[in-house]
C-alpha cells in the first residue's frame, strides 16, 4: 500500500472495484501524503480526515463511476456542516447549510472528499496566494506559485496528495494552475456538465472542470462529474446543452487516443497553430521563449502523428478587453458582502473589483453581454473547418511567489491578463479547452499548450491530449516535493 499514490487515478479504481484496496485504505494513505506535504505546499485550506473516513466506511458495495476514490473540495464549492472561506478573511468561520451541486455529483459517483483545496480570495486571481493563507507553493519550486484559482487543487494533483480533484474556471482557473504545476486540466463545453455548466454563472463564464495527471484520470473524472441518472443519462437541468457521450466515451478516447467513428482522414485531425489572444490590442503580452518552445514541442508531435497543422489567427478584438472588464467587475458586484467591516477585510484587488462592479450602471452590463455574445459568435465561425486549435498555455514561466502587485489592482489584473492572456476568452465562447505539459524549462518548470475544441469537442481534445501523453509522457516526471 506503500505506493499506492504512484498509481493513475484509473488504476486506483481498478482495484477498488476487484477488492483488491478498500476505500478506507485508499483514504488512509492519502491522508498521510497530505499530513507529511501539506504544511511545505499548501495544497489544502482545510483536511477533514474523521469526515473521510466516515464515509470511506459507510460507503457500501461498489457504485457509481469514482467509488472510492480520493478527492477534495475546491473551497470556492459549499460542503454542507464544513467551514468554507472561500479563501476571504471577510467569510473566515463560515459554515454552509447546504452543499452546492457539483459536491453532491461527487458524492453521488462515490469518491471520498478529503478536505478543501486552497483556493484565492473568491476564486477571482490567476494566482492562490490568499492572505487567509495558505499560499499554494508550486511543487516543482517552492518560490514559485501555482497558478489559479484552483491552485490547490494542481497542486494537490502534481504532489501526489491526491489522485486527481475538481475545479472552477471562470477566465482559465482550471487550464492555468495546471499548466503551472505540470498536470492536466478541462474545461468543458458551457452547458456540459449538469453542475457547474457556466449556464448559472453571469455571461456564461465559470464552468467545473477537472485536473489529474494522465489524461485518462481526467477523463475518468470528467464521466464522474457529469451525473448520470440511473439509466446512464445525463442529467439536464437546462435547456442549453452540448453532446454528452454515452458512459464511459470520454475515458474510452482518452485511453484510446481515438475518437471512434472517425474515420476520414484516418483519424487524423485538422488543427490551427496560433499565438492570437484577445488581449492583444488591450495589453502589451509577449510570449516568453519557454512559452514558444513549449508550442513548438506540442507542435511537433503532433505533427509527427501525422496530424495536418497550419497556422492559424482570428481578428483582431479590441473591443473585448473594456468588455470582459465591465463583466468580470459585474460578476464581483454580488459577492454576498455588505458589511462595511467585513468589506474592509476584503483584499485590495477583491475589493476593487466589488466596489468598481456596483458602480457599473445596468445599460455598461448588457452593452458588454452584446459585445461578448458577437465575439462568441465571431470566435467560433473563425474556427472555420479546423477540429481543434493549439496555442501556449501561458505566456510567461510560473510567477514567483508575491509577483503580483499587491496593492494597486488595475496593474495587478493586467500582469493577470498577460501571464495568461490564452485563456478567458474561450470562457467568453464557451469553448472546451485543455491544457497538458510539453516542455520543461533549464529550471525544471513545467510548461504546456492549450488545445482548444469546437462545443462539444470532449472526445477530440482528450483524444490529442492522449496522443501527446503517448509521445511526451509526462507522468513519468516527478517534482521535487514528491
Amino acid at each position: 500500500m506503500d505506493a499506492l499514490h504512484e498509481l493513475t487515478a484509473v488504476e486506483l479504481r481498478d482495484r477498488l472495484r476487484a477488492g483488491e484496496l478498500t476505500p478506507a485504505e485508499a483514504t488512509e494513505h492519502f491522508l498521510a501524503r497530505i499530513a507529511a506535504r501539506n504544511a511545505e505546499l499548501g495544497a489544502f485550506s482545510l483536511v477533514t480526515p474523521e469526515l473521510a473516513r466516515e464515509r470511506a466506511a459507510t460507503l457500501g458495495p461498489p457504485s457509481g463511476t469514482l467509488w472510492g476514490l480520493p478527492t477534495a473540495d475546491k473551497d470556492l464549492f459549499a460542503r454542507a456542516g464544513v467551514p468554507t472561506a472561500f479563501g476571504s478573511r471577510a467569510l473566515a468561520g463560515f459554515v454552509p447549510e447546504v452543499s452546492d451541486g457539483v459536491v453532491l455529483d461527487l458524492d453521488a459517483a462515490g469518491s471520498v472528499s478529503l478536505g478543501r483545496t486552497t483556493a484565492p480570495e473568491l476564486g477571482f486571481p490567476a494566482y492562490t496566494e490568499p492572505l487567509a493563507g495558505p499560499v499554494a507553493r508550486n511543487p516543482w519550486d517552492l518560490g514559485r506559485g501555482a497558478g489559479g484559482s484552483s491552485g490547490g487543487a494542481a497542486v494537490a494533483v502534481a504532489a501526489g496528495m491526491l489522485p486527481f480533484a475538481p475545479g472552477s474556471d471562470g477566465g482559465g482557473s482550471v487550464r492555468i494552475p495546471a499548466a503551472a504545476c505540470g498536470v492536466v486540466g478541462l474545461k468543458p463545453s458551457r452547458g456540459l456538465l449538469p453542475s457547474g455548466s457556466g449556464v448559472e454563472s453571469a455571461g456564461g463564464l465559470v464552468t467545473n472542470g477537472p485536473l489529474a495527471r494522465t489524461t485518462a484520470d481526467t477523463a475518468l473524472l470528467l464521466e464522474g462529474m457529469l451525473a448520470r441518472d440511473p439509466g446512464g443519462a445525463v442529467r439536464r437541468p437546462f435547456t442549453l446543452r452540448t453532446p454528452a457521450e454515452h458512459a464511459g466515451a470520454y475515458l474510452a478516447a482518452a485511453q484510446r487516443g481515438e475518437v471512434a467513428g472517425r474515420d476520414e482522414d484516418g483519424g487524423r485531425f485538422r488543427l490551427g497553430v496560433s499565438t492570437w489572444s484577445a488581449w492583444d490590442d488591450y495589453y502589451d503580452i509577449t510570449v516568453a521563449p519557454d512559452a514558444t518552445a513549449a508550442l513548438e514541442a506540442g507542435v511537433a508531435a503532433l505533427a509527427g502523428l501525422g496530424h495536418e497543422l497550419a497556422d492559424h489567427v482570428w481578428d483582431p478584438a479590441p473591443e473585448y478587453g473594456d468588455a470582459f472588464r465591465s463583466l468580470w467587475m459585474a460578476g464581483a458586484s454580488a459577492v454576498p458582502i455588505d458589511d462595511p467591516a467585513a468589506l474592509e477585510q476584503l483584499e485590495p484587488l477583491t475589493a476593487w473589483l466589488v466596489r468598481r462592479g456596483r458602480e457599473v450602471p445596468a445599460r455598461e452590463l448588457v452593452e458588454a453581454l452584446r459585445v461578448l455574445s458577437a465575439f462568441e459568435r465571431r470566435i467560433i465561425a473563425g474556427l472555420g473547418s479546423l477540429d481543434a486549435v493549439i496555442t501556449p498555455a501561458l505566456a510567461m514561466t510560473p510567477r514567483p511567489v508575491g509577483w503580483f502587485d499587491a496593492e494597486d489592482p488595475d496593474r495587478n489584473f493586467a500582469q493577470q491578463c498577460q501571464y495568461t492572456p490564452f485563456t478567458s476568452w474561450l470562457n467568453v465562447a464557451g469553448l472546451p479547452a485543455i491544457t497538458v505539459p510539453t516542455h520543461w524549462t533549464q529550471d525544471g518548470l513545467p510548461m504546456g499548450v492549450q488545445i482548444i475544441g469546437r462545443a462539444g469537442g470532449e472526445l477530440t481534445l482528450l483524444a490529442l491530449a492522449a496522443q501527446l501523453e503517448d509521445v511526451l509522457r509526462w507522468p513519468e516526471r516527478r517534482p521535487p516535493t514528491w
